[in-house]
C-alpha cells in the first residue's frame, strides 16, 4: 500500500461549504477541490452519507477525497440532513426526502462556477444504495456512479429480511443508528449546536419496529429498492463487492439487469472500500475510479466502457480463520457476464445407504446421478450459527466466519466424494429441495462450506428462504403442515477454488443464530429429495489489478486505545448459550482541530438450544465527544425479545452535557408477528 503525496494538481480544501437546499435547510459539505478550479472548473465527485465528515468517517475521507481531487476534480463530501454539521431531522433510511436531497446537491453541484456541470456519485454501503438511488432517479448533471458494498433490493437482500428471514442486524442496526444519531454537531462549526442537538434528540426515532413491521415486501421496500424497474439504470455503474461481506450478490443482479453500461468488481473484502480492506489483496481502487472519472465526467477516451464486464478474485481453500488478514487467490476477468465460461452442473442430494453416512456426514451425499426419494428429518439446535460471522464485517475482530465444523455437526450434511481435480466456482449455486413442515412458520438456511482432509469446513457460501415465502417475498402464506413443496433456495455469489482432496458440503438447518432471528416454534421439517447446482467456472482471463495507494492519513493522537472481545458463552446451569461482543473503539484526538472522539459498544446474543423463543438480545452503544471543557456524551441501550405472537423492542436513549443529564426518552413497542 503506497502513500501519495504529489499529484498533478494542487488541492485546496474547505471544510464547511454550506449547500442550501430548495426548502432552505443547509448541509454542510467538506469539499477538495484543485486551487485553480474557479479559473478552470472541474466535475464533481459526490458522497453523500449520514456518518459525519467531521469524526466519523473522517480517517477514510482524508485518504480518498484528496487524492481523486489531486487528479482534477472536486470531491464533495456531504453530511446528509439531520447528521454532522447539516440542519434538519433525519427521520428514517432512504427516505423520499433523502433522495430529493441527493437530486438538490447534484444539481446544485453542477451550477456552481467551479463545476464542469458533470457529477459523479460514489459510496459505500449507506453511501453505495444512494449512489444506485440517484442514478435509479436519473438527475441530469449525474453522469456515472461507483457504488461499494450496497444491494438492489432493500427487502430480501439488505439487512431486514434475507430471504424473507427476520434478520438479527435489522436489531442491530437500529440501535447503530439510534446512537450515531444521537451526536451533536461540532460547536467549532455550529454555534447553535446545543439548540440543535436537542432538537435531534427529541425527533430521534426508534427504527428497527418500523423495519420489523414490514414482513412481507411491500412499497416500503420497493422505495429505494432499484431492482423495481432495471430499465431506469442506464447511468454508467461501477459496482464492487467483498465475498466476506454480505453484499457481493449485487454485482451479479446489476450485470444482469443493467441496460447502462455496468462493470463489477468483487474480491475477498470485508465491508469496507478495497484499497484499505481485510482481507488482502487490497487493489488501487482509486485508481480505478480516477480512470472511471476521467471517461464519464471528462469524456476521456481512455477504454473504460471495454473493461471486463467481471473481475473476481477466485479464494483458495486454506484453514478457516474469522480474522484472516489475506486470501490466497487468483484475479480472473469475464469480457461478458453471464459468461459462457459458467456452466450449470447440478448435484442431486442423497440418503447415505443403509444409514451409514460418509466420514463426519451426519445424512448422505451428493451425487451427479438423481436416486431415489428419501425421508430425512431437519431439527436443528437454535443455537447453531454462534460463528457464522457479522452481516457485514468491518475487520479483524473474528468477524468473519469462523470453523464450520461445530456449526456442521449440528446440521443436516450432504457431502460430494474427495475431489481428484479442483472445483472452481465463480457466480450463484442454489439449492432445490422437496420439503415438508410440522409447523405453519418456518425457515431453512443453506451453507455450502470447503471441508479439509481433517474435517476443518470453510463457508464458502450461504442462503436462506423463509417458507412462508416459497411463492414470492410480496406475498407470503404458512406451510400446510406435512404437506411437501417444492423450493428453491438461493445461495449467494461466490468465487472460490476447492483443492484436491476437499469435499464440497452444503449443510441445511432451520436454525441460524444470532443470524436470523428463530420462528415462534422449534419445528421439523422433512426433506424428501432436492439437490444442488453449482456456476462451475472453467477460467476466464487473468487480470492485474492496480496496486493500493492513498493520499496522506489523518493526523490523530491515540488518547485511549482500542481493544475488542468476541466469546461464546454457556451457562452450565441454565443451558442457555450467548455470542459477546465487546468492540472500545478507543478515544482518539484530531490534531487539525482538536475534537476528540470516544466511542464502545457491548453486544450480547443469547438463547437456548431448545427455546427459540429464550432468544434475546441487548446491545448498548456509548458516544462520547469533547474538546477543552466541552463534553457531551450519549448512551443508547437497546432490547429485543419475542413471544410465540409478537416481537418486542424496547430501547433507552440518554444523553449529558458535561455532568448534567439534559435527555432521557425510552421506547417499547411491539410489533405482531406476521409469517417469521
Amino acid at each position: 500500500m503506497t502513500i501519495r503525496t504529489e499529484f498533478p494538481c494542487r488541492v485546496i480544501e474547505t471544510e464547511d461549504m454550506g449547500i442550501v437546499l430548495p426548502d432552505g435547510c443547509r448541509l454542510s459539505a467538506r469539499v477538495w477541490m484543485p486551487e485553480d478550479a474557479a479559473a478552470n472548473p472541474v466535475p464533481a465527485v459526490l458522497e453523500y452519507i449520514p456518518y459525519r465528515k467531521r469524526d466519523g468517517t473522517l480517517p477514510r475521507d482524508e485518504m480518498m477525497h484528496p487524492y481523486v481531487a489531486g487528479h482534477g476534480y472536486a470531491c464533495v463530501r456531504v453530511d446528509m440532513r439531520g447528521n454532522g454539521e447539516s440542519e434538519g431531522l433525519m427521520l428514517d433510511e432512504y427516505s423520499q426526502q433523502e433522495m430529493d436531497d441527493a437530486v438538490a446537491v447534484i444539481d446544485w453541484l453542477s451550477r456552481q462556477p467551479w463545476c464542469t456541470g458533470a457529477v459523479g456519485m460514489m459510496g459505500k454501503s449507506w453511501g453505495g444504495f444512494n449512489c444506485l438511488q440517484a442514478a435509479y432517479n436519473q438527475p441530469a448533471a449525474l453522469k456515472a456512479v461507483i457504488s461499494v458494498c450496497a444491494t438492489t433490493d432493500r427487502f430480501a437482500d439488505d439487512i431486514h429480511f434475507k430471504g424473507g428471514c427476520l434478520l438479527g442486524e435489522n436489531f442491530g442496526w437500529g440501535a447503530v443508528m439510534l446512537s450515531y444519531s444521537s451526536r451533536p454537531a461540532d460547536p467549532v462549526l455550529r454555534p447553535d449546536w446545543r439548540a440543535d442537538w436537542l432538537a435531534r434528540l427529541e425527533a430521534e426515532p426508534w427504527l428497527t419496529p418500523r423495519w420489523a413491521a414490514h414482513q412481507a415486501r411491500d412499497g416500503y421496500w420497493d422505495h429505494g429498492s432499484v431492482d423495481v424497474d432495471f430499465s431506469r439504470m442506464t447511468i454508467p455503474a461501477m459496482i464492487w463487492g467483498g465475498w466476506a461481506d454480505n453484499y457481493m450478490t449485487t454485482v451479479d443482479k446489476l450485470l444482469r439487469g443493467m441496460p447502462g453500461v455496468c462493470k463489477g468488481v468483487v474480491g475477498p473484502w470485508v465491508h469496507q472500500y478495497p484499497h484499505t480492506a481485510v482481507p488482502g489483496p487490497q487493489v488501487g481502487f482509486l485508481q480505478m475510479a480516477v480512470r472511471w472519472w476521467d471517461r464519464w465526467l471528462k469524456g476521456e477516451t481512455n477504454g473504460a466502457e471495454d473493461d471486463p464486464a467481471l473481475r473476481a478474485y477466485v479464494v483458495e481453500s486454506e484453514a478457516p480463520d474469522a480474522s484472516i488478514a489475506y486470501r490466497q487467490g487468483a484475479w480472473v476477468a469475464e469480457a461478458e457476464w453471464p459468461s459462457e465460461n459458467v456452466t450449470e452442473r447440478v448435484l442431486w442430494l442423497q440418503a447415505s445407504q443403509a444409514g451409514v453416512s460418509h466420514p463426519r456426514t451426519p445424512v448422505g451425499y451428493l451425487s451427479q446421478d438423481e436416486g431415489a426419494g428419501f425421508s430425512v428429518k431437519v431439527a436443528t439446535p437454535q443455537h447453531l450459527g454462534m460463528r457464522t460471522g457479522e452481516f457485514f464485517p468491518m475487520g479483524l475482530n473474528a468477524e468473519m466466519p469462523g470453523d464450520q465444523a461445530a456449526d456442521d455437526a449440528l446440521s443436516v450434511c450432504f457431502d460430494l466424494e474427495p475431489l481428484a481435480e479442483p472445483l472452481q466456482l465463480l457466480g450463484c449455486a442454489s439449492l432445490r429441495l422437496q420439503v415438508a413442515s410440522d409447523q405453519p412458520l418456518g425457515f431453512v438456511v443453506a451453507r455450502l462450506c470447503d471441508v479439509g482432509p481433517d474435517g476443518q469446513s470453510v463457508r464458502i457460501a450461504h442462503g436462506m428462504l423463509n417458507l412462508c415465502h416459497r411463492d414470492g417475498m410480496r406475498t407470503p402464506a404458512p406451510m400446510v403442515p406435512e404437506q411437501v413443496v417444492e423450493v428453491t433456495v438461493p445461495i449467494d455469489m461466490t468465487g472460490y477454488r476447492l483443492a484436491v482432496g476437499h469435499r464440497l458440503r452444503v449443510a441445511i438447518s432451520n436454525s441460524y443464530w444470532p443470524f436470523v432471528w428463530p420462528s415462534p416454534a422449534a419445528g421439523v421439517l422433512t426433506l424428501t429429495g432436492g439437490s444442488l447446482t453449482l456456476p462451475v467456472h472453467s477460467g476466464g482471463a487473468a487480470w492485474t489489478p492496480p496496486p493500493s495507494e492513498h493520499a496522506t492519513p489523518w493526523r490523530h493522537r491515540v488518547v485511549r486505545p482500542a481493544r475488542a472481545a468476541r466469546r461464546i458463552e454457556e451457562d452450565m446451569l441454565t443451558g442457555t448459550v450467548a455470542l459477546i461482543v465487546e468492540s472500545d473503539e478507543g478515544a482518539q484526538e484530531n490534531l487539525d482541530h482538536g475534537l476528540i472522539s470516544d466511542e464502545s459498544l457491548t453486544e450480547r446474543w443469547e438463547i437456548h438450544p431448545d427455546d427459540p423463543l429464550s432468544a434475546r438480545a441487548v446491545h448498548v452503544w456509548e458516544q462520547a465527544r469533547s474538546r477543552g471543557d466541552w463534553h457531551i456524551r450519549t448512551r443508547a441501550e437497546a432490547e429485543m425479545t419475542a413471544s410465540a405472537t409478537h416481537l418486542r423492542m424496547t430501547a433507552r436513549l440518554t444523553a449529558w452535557e458535561g455532568e448534567t443529564q439534559v435527555f432521557s426518552r425510552a421506547w417499547d413497542e411491539e410489533v405482531p408477528r406476521d409469517l417469521v
